[in-house]
């Protein structure tokens, strides 16, 4: 394929053994590289030409303990971080968490997702839906220059659909 964006992402990319040699090696091609990741690895290793979308967990998610917290420190004005906003108390909580670490002045963008219905399974625990309206309203008036996100895969196929 001639495209000139490529995305590596699915599950934990950094988990992969060889996931450096594949982005090096698209780099040098001459492609743009975008790493969605969700920050529990060191993000430092990564090549510095790649842009990396970090997707912090919230607490309602059941994984907000899971974010390597040296990754702060590492964030570079090319990255994005996201979150996946369950309730209002997630929603405070990202916002601490975006004032605390001055996230709006050091990374290009702050997105925050309004969570789709996930039914419950083996593996997590599953949510109902945070509707958007009402999101949205939260962004506006906290003030901040946060990027409303929707999760566009989620609009087009169902939530229980995997490797989408």
């Amino acid at each position: 394929m001639k495209t000139p964006l490529i995305e590596v992402t699915g599950g934990e990319p950094l988990l992969q053994q060889n996931v450096h040699l594949l982005i090096d090696t698209l780099l040098d091609s001459g492609h743009q590289v975008l790493l969605e990741t969700s920050g529990e690895r060191d993000i430092s290793v990564c090549d510095p030409r790649v842009y990396r979308i970090i997707d912090i967990k919230t607490p309602c998610s059941g994984a907000a303990g899971s974010f390597l917290e040296s990754n702060y420190d590492v964030l570079s004005s090319i990255d994005e971080v996201k979150f996946v906003i369950c309730t209002r108390e997630d929603f405070d909580w990202a916002i601490g968490i975006v004032q605390e670490h001055a996230l709006i002045e050091r990374v290009n963008a702050v997105h925050f997702s309004p969570v789709m219905e996930q039914p419950s399974d083996d593996f997590i625990q599953g949510c109902a839906s945070l509707d958007p309206a009402e999101l949205s309203d939260w962004i506006l008036k906290s003030g901040l220059a946060i990027r409303m996100h929707l999760q566009v895969h989620k609009y087009i196929w169902p939530p229980q659909t995997r490797g989408v």
